[in-house]
């Protein structure tokens, strides 16, 4: 089989000077040479469930851009709009030059639409658990941290003072073992991810209410890939849940279903008002430029007009995880419109997200340590904007590739 004659990848981890190791740096080197390299694709047009790519037509079944909003007339004209009346951007941060109207706007609108108090708007998703989480906790204080939280939030708990304790994906029992082990701490905060990226599985947080409460923890709820998707008009995963007034703190990133780019945090005004006057990712940072506010405003609009471009990914996503299972794709743990391909051997990933693409759709073949050594996955997600004609396509490649690579009978 093809997959057999792919190199194994590595490098040479013994060096002296600090600059050996862009040398020994030989895994994406090891892949271009195999013809597999799947990173860095130059987009060059894009409308709806299609883009360009070297003037190839390819079906997009790898974008976050969960309701399509992307080019909605409405979201271009606000943009648009916001640049003939404020310029490109603001030239400062919100400290100092940097805050304008539509900043104001925009998180007394994202209060309302969250059902909080308060908001506060980073200019990126990361910055945004960066600079939240690094300035929540002092040394005596404690972070319980899901062990496939996203990278945003490692980092944060990497930055902030007092230990992160992790405890095993979505697992409640190990939980509270570990809050019961410190429950005499006072200071304690549980974080995790609503909607893991990816495999698209969703965090209980209807039992992690209960076990937090029970040992006085407080709770952060970084919903990315939940807002938009879950709950009512798409309000995210808390409010699935109905647990959104148990939440004490709420992440969201504005480059996903919000059509834009960006990040916020919702809470009581009291943690906001402390939070904007001590997070450094926020105080030195340049402010999030008038078109990307704009462009949010304008998606929070149609939210709250509708929930239509919810019901219709929600369609699709159901007809696609049928689908895959009926061709007997393993989609485990996914309930959200992520929906991994589990493949395992790296390079058996890799070839074969290559013949996937080759045929005409584009993905993201995920390996560690975006997921565990040996569970690569081909990680597809879904957008309201895709047709039938596109999702049948993206099926039919599935089909088609995965006999071949002998992935399905």
């Amino acid at each position: 089989m093809l997959c057999s004659l792919l190199p194994k990848f590595g490098g040479n981890l013994d060096r002296m000077d600090i600059f050996s190791k862009f040398k020994d740096f030989k895994v994406a080197r090891q892949l271009e040479e195999a013809g597999v390299y799947p990173y860095f694709k130059v987009i060059q047009n894009a409308e709806g469930g299609t883009v360009y790519i070297d003037g190839k037509r390819k079906v997009m079944a790898g974008s976050n851009n969960y309701l399509g909003l992307t080019h909605h007339p409405k979201v271009r004209s606000a943009a648009k709009d916001a640049i003939e009346k404020y310029g490109t951007g603001c030239s400062g941060s919100r400290f100092l030059n940097g805050t304008i109207d539509l900043h104001i706007e925009l998180e007394k609108r994202l209060a309302h639409f969250m059902g909080k108090e308060a908001a506060l708007v980073y200019s990126t998703g990361f910055q945004t658990n960066l600079g939240t989480i690094s300035c929540l906790t002092d040394e005596n204080d404690l972070i319980f941290s899901d062990e496939e939280n996203h990278a945003s939030i490692i980092e944060g708990t990497r930055l902030a003072e007092g230990e992160t304790i992790v405890f095993k994906h979505n697992d409640m029992k190990d939980l509270e073992a570990k809050l019961k082990e410190h429950q005499d701490v006072k200071g304690k905060i549980v974080i995790t991810d609503g909607v893991y990226s990816m495999t698209g599985d969703i965090a209980p947080l209807d039992q992690i209410v209960k076990i937090s409460k029970k040992y006085n923890a407080r709770i952060m709820l970084d919903d990315a890939h939940g807002i938009g998707v879950l709950g009512k008009n798409g309000k995210g995963t808390a409010d699935h849940f109905n647990v959104t007034n148990d939440i004490d703190i709420i992440m969201g990133t504005f480059s996903k279903s919000f059509a834009s780019l960006g990040g916020f945090i919702v809470a009581t005004e009291e943690v906001i008002h402390y939070i904007k006057h001590k997070s450094r990712a926020f105080i030195f940072s340049a402010a999030m430029p008038p078109a990307s506010l704009a462009t949010v405003l304008s998606v929070l609009d149609i939210l709250e007009e509708s929930d239509e471009h919810v019901q219709r990914l929600w369609k699709i996503t159901h007809k696609m995880q049928k689908g895959f299972q009926s061709m007997g794709y393993d989609t485990s743990p996914s309930k959200t419109p992520i929906i991994p391909i589990n493949i395992g051997d790296e390079a058996r990933t890799f070839f074969f997200a290559k013949a996937i693409y080759d045929a005409g759709v584009f993905t993201n073949p995920v390996v560690a340590p975006g997921v565990p050594p040996g569970q690569g996955i081909i990680r597809t997600s879904y957008m309201a904007s895709h047709t039938d004609q596109e999702l049948n396509l993206i099926l039919d490649t599935f089909h088609t590739i995965g006999k071949m690579c002998e992935m399905i009978k």
